[in-house]
């Protein structure tokens, strides 16, 4: 079950309290390039990013964002932008009101915000804005850029206890009391407890998990899970499925971002897929239909199953756009693409639709399956075209259309 935490609401979203996880990204873009910026939005909000974090550290970053903000309004996006502050943001809002208007939520980092008695009176600057403006903001603590004298501080305790802790423990004892601190700090600057978010980032897989237990266990503000800096590829990948699917599983968690590197020339949307699916595939949430796929083997001597999955898989997530405009509930659909008669014909009928492509031997014939009952067995050159149609005649006669309030009378 779920930890209850307070509700905070960042523009049209909602963390927190019953709200469902919500997916989070962030742009790479250079921010005072606000056109490539807004459409890395765009592109990221598409891919189903429901808010979208972005560096704030230059003048020239903080003038952009009323421009991000209204290109966004033409491409008809709404969503909440979230900016990033590190080391300069209480200038930048003090000078550039429109940018601590527009923005959802600010990001401060209590290890960026200054040194000695300018940390607190920075921190209290942005607090301010965030106050002043009725912001939520998220206290994101990085054991990259730890305060160090807060870090001194908590070493100091440890070494009088009889039995201190070994230096990791120490480490992660620091970051907790950094986000708690800084929160009560907030809130002691008259920022109201159901406007802030916590995080404590990590980049080792276990030092999270230890990390987000014991910050749960010591607080109810909302959550942002993620691994500082996951990795490329594979790795990445692994690492986060890792860290967050335990952390979801136990209850923890409010908002989620996978921090993956992107391929040279990769599309920044990966992350976001990535962490729909972890959500997705552990049952928190429903994006697109799934598609479960064999991986084949010495019956499957053909590659046509595999090129199948991959146009199926493609095609779902092409057409939920559409789909989700129109139809209620198309995300929770399966659909399975099997390839020889070993586990194909019963695994498509546990799927809403399946088909069972003949492997090594097997007669030339491909059987269709729909919520378990064989419908159609298809052959020749068009499988992919025809198995798509199967697809669509599926979602227009089992979803519901949508009212349009514009035309429903």
């Amino acid at each position: 079950m779920r930890k209850k935490t307070r509700q905070v609401t960042i523009g049209r979203v909602v963390l927190g309290g019953d709200a469902p996880v919500v997916v989070q990204s962030m742009t790479n873009t250079d921010t005072a390039d606000y056109l490539a910026t807004a459409l890395q939005i765009a592109e990221l909000a598409r891919a189903g990013s429901e808010m979208v974090r972005i560096t704030v550290n230059t003048p020239e970053a903080a003038a952009a964002v009323p421009k991000i903000v209204e290109h966004l309004e033409r491409l008809g996006l709404d969503v909440p932008i979230i900016g990033d502050f590190h080391y300069n943001g209480h200038r930048l809002l003090a000078d550039y009101p429109e940018c601590a208007r527009l923005l959802a939520k600010y990001r401060i980092n209590p290890g960026n915000v200054g040194h000695g008695k300018k940390r607190d009176e920075q921190f209290a600057q942005m607090v301010g804005f965030a106050v002043q403006y009725g912001k939520p903001i998220r206290i994101g603590v990085n054991w990259g850029s730890l305060d160090q004298d807060l870090l001194a501080r908590v070493m100091d305790e440890n070494a009088s206890r009889p039995q201190p802790k070994d230096a990791i423990e120490v480490m992660r004892e620091a970051l907790v009391t950094s986000a708690l601190e800084s929160a009560a700090k907030a809130e002691e600057l008259g920022l109201p407890g159901d406007r802030i978010v916590l995080s404590c980032k990590v980049s080792s897989v276990q030092d999270l998990i230890a990390v987000y237990k014991d910050l749960s266990s010591k607080c109810d503000y909302p959550l942002h899970l993620g691994l500082t800096e996951a990795g490329m590829g594979s790795k990445g990948i692994v690492a986060s499925t890792a860290a967050l699917a335990i952390l979801l599983q136990g209850g923890i968690g409010d908002t989620i971002r996978v921090s993956l590197t992107p391929e040279p020339g990769g599309s920044r949307a990966q992350e976001v897929i990535v962490a729909q699916e972890i959500l997705q595939s552990m049952g928190l949430r429903a994006f697109t239909p799934m598609v479960a796929a064999c991986p084949g083997c010495g019956r499957t001597t053909s590659t046509f199953f595999q090129e199948l999955a991959a146009e199926v898989q493609g095609y779902v997530r092409a057409q939920m756009p559409a789909w989700r405009a129109e139809y209620d509930g198309v995300e929770n659909m399966t659909l399975a693409v099997m390839g020889c008669v070993v586990n194909g014909p019963g695994e498509s009928k546990h799927a809403n639709i399946g088909i069972s492509l003949p492997g090594t031997g097997e007669a030339p014939a491909a059987p269709v399956f729909e919520d378990g009952a064989k419908t159609v067995t298809l052959r020749g050159d068009n499988i992919v075209g025809e198995f798509k149609a199967i697809i669509d005649r599926y979602v227009a006669r089992t979803y519901q259309r949508k009212i349009n309030p514009a035309t429903h009378v």
